[in-house]
């Protein structure tokens, strides 16, 4: 399993949205993505931390950036967490977990799903790489302060 850094392209993944599978390379270019893993919808840290990218949410789109989440969720699962804590963004279900695998996203323990953020800009390249399983609301944070970053110099 190769671990994606800062500097190296995003891999080509196919995950599964509401509507099908989707190309990851078809979410490339328009606007920088800030594309999160996380293990579980309605456990109580990654319910903050989407419950943290909501509240800002409109400070990364202004900022120029969109923000997936994606986790091993059903399309039905991620339907029912989006609904419940009005969730304005995408998620998408990452079946049997190779997105997870081609990002270099591990197990923690060998059967916690990782934690996982990607900042990636629009040409692909990935910028930023922040891994923690315990601290779910500072993905937020590390990635707004990238994407304004991202925004400045470009």
């Amino acid at each position: 399993m190769a671990t994606i850094q800062p500097g190296s392209p995003a891999p080509d993944v196919t995950l599964t949205g509401p509507d099908g599978p989707v190309q990851f390379k078809s979410l490339v270019g328009e606007r920088v993505l800030v594309f999160y893993f996380y293990p579980k919808d309605e456990t109580a840290g990654c319910t903050a931390e989407a419950c943290s990218f909501r509240d800002l949410y409109h400070d990364f789109l202004d900022a120029g950036a969109d923000v997936i989440g994606v986790s091993r969720d059903t399309a039905e699962a991620h339907a029912k967490f989006k609904a419940n804590h009005r969730l304005p963004f995408r998620l998408f279900t990452d079946q049997g977990g190779a997105a997870a695998q081609a990002f270099g996203v591990k197990k923690n323990l060998g059967f916690i799903a990782g934690r996982v953020t990607f900042v990636i800009d629009k040409a692909g390249m990935v910028r930023l790489r922040f891994d923690s399983q315990i601290q779910a609301r500072k993905h937020v944070s590390e990635a707004l302060e990238m994407v304004r970053l991202l925004a400045r110099t470009t």
